[in-house]
C-alpha cells in the first residue's frame, strides 16, 4: 500500500468561543476557553489518517520544539495511527495559534510559527525515500516555501502526486507551479496568486486559467458556502447545507479528504464530493483535529 505523506505545520490552538468577534481595540467577555491540537499540516494528516480505507496510510513530517506541546503532538499522531517524523528544534518553541470563534462559527486566527518556521530541506532530507515512494504528498504554507519547493521537486521526480493547499496566502516562486499536480486555494488565496477576484464560477474559471498557464495540473478552488469549483470540469459544486458550529479546520479536512480520494484513484467529481461530505461534518463540531470525521461517518 502506497502512503500519503503530509509535510507541514503542527500547532497547539488556544481557542475562545464567544458570542461575537471583537473589533480592533474592543474587549468581548463571556467566552469559553479550549486548548486543542491544530496546525494545518497536522490537521490534514489527521484527516488523511481517519478518512483512509486502511490504517497506517499517512506519514507526517514536521518540526517541533523541545517542549510539552511537541511531545504531545507525537502522542496524538500515534493515537491516530500516523507514522511521524518530527524534527526537534532546540531553540524555537512548538507552533501555537490563538483562535477566536463567534456564535455563527466564523473565526479569526493568529499563528506563532515557532519551530514550523525553521523546517528546512536539510531537516526533511532524511525522509526523502518516504516521499519518493508515496502515492501523494500534501503540503501547505505554514512552513518555509523553499522546503515545500524542495519536497515538491523530489515527489514530482519520483512520480508522486504533489497536492498544495496554498494557505496561508502568499506568492509562490514561478518554478514551483509546474511541480504541482493539484492546487487547492480558497477565494482569497486564488486572488492573491492570480490577481483575479474570485466570486463565482466565471471568475474561478479565469483564476484557474492563470494557474494552468503557469504549469499547474489541476485546480480546485474552495469558495466557502458557495461550494468548490473544479477546473477540470468547469463546474461549481454546491456545498452540503449544515448548521455550522465552528469552521476551524474545515479547509484542512477538505484537503485531507481530497488527497485520500485522489490517492484511491477517484475522479475529480467523486473526490470533491467526498471532501465536501467530510468538511460538512467537521463544521458541525468544535475544535480543529477534534472535528475531523472518520471514514465510517461519510455517507
Amino acid at each position: 500500500m502506497k502512503k500519503t505523506v503530509v509535510l507541514g505545520s503542527t500547532n497547539t490552538d488556544m481557542v475562545i468561543a464567544g458570542r461575537k468577534l471583537p473589533a480592533p481595540g474592543e474587549t468581548v467577555s463571556g467566552g469559553r476557553f479550549m486548548m486543542n491540537a491544530g496546525g494545518k499540516g497536522a490537521n490534514q494528516a489527521v484527516a488523511v489518517a481517519r478518512l483512509s480505507a486502511a490504517k497506517g496510510a499517512c506519514i507526517f513530517i514536521a518540526k517541533v520544539g523541545d517542549d510539552l506541546f511537541g511531545r504531545a503532538t507525537a502522542a496524538r499522531m500515534k493515537k491516530d495511527g500516523i507514522k511521524t517524523h518530527l524534527v526537534v528544534d532546540p531553540r524555537e518553541p512548538s507552533g501555537t495559534a490563538l483562535i477566536l470563534v463567534d456564535a455563527k462559527g466564523q473565526n479569526m486566527i493568529s499563528v506563532a510559527l515557532g519551530a514550523n518556521g525553521t523546517l528546512s530541506p536539510e531537516d526533511v532530507a532524511p525522509f526523502k525515500k518516504d516521499i519518493e515512494s508515496s502515492a501523494a504528498i500534501l503540503m501547505q504554507l505554514e512552513t518555509p516555501v523553499e522546503t515545500v519547493a524542495w519536497a515538491a521537486k523530489v515527489a514530482h521526480g519520483a512520480g508522486s502526486a504533489v497536492i498544495l493547499n496554498p494557505a496561508p496566502a502568499r506568492k509562490l516562486p514561478r518554478a514551483l507551479y509546474p511541480l504541482i499536480d493539484w492546487i487547492t486555494p480558497n477565494e482569497t488565496e486564488a486572488e492573491l496568486l492570480t490577481g483575479v477576484k474570485v466570486v463565482d464560477a466565471a471568475s474561478a474559471a479565469k483564476a484557474t486559467a492563470v494557474l494552468k498557464k503557469r504549469g499547474v495540473g489541476h485546480v480546485v478552488i474552495t469558495m466557502g458556502s458557495k461550494g468548490a469549483y473544479c477546473g477540470d470540469c468547469g463546474k461549481l459544486y454546491p456545498c452540503k447545507k449544515v448548521k455550522a458550529v465552528d469552521c476551524v479546520a474545515a479547509g484542512d479536512t477538505f484537503n485531507g479528504a481530497l488527497a485520500v480520494a485522489l490517492a484511491e484513484g477517484r475522479d475529480c467529481v467523486e473526490a470533491i464530493e467526498f471532501a465536501q461530505k467530510a468538511s460538512a461534518i467537521a463544521v458541525t463540531r468544535p475544535g480543529a483535529q477534534s472535528s475531523v470525521p472518520y471514514r465510517r461517518e461519510i455517507r
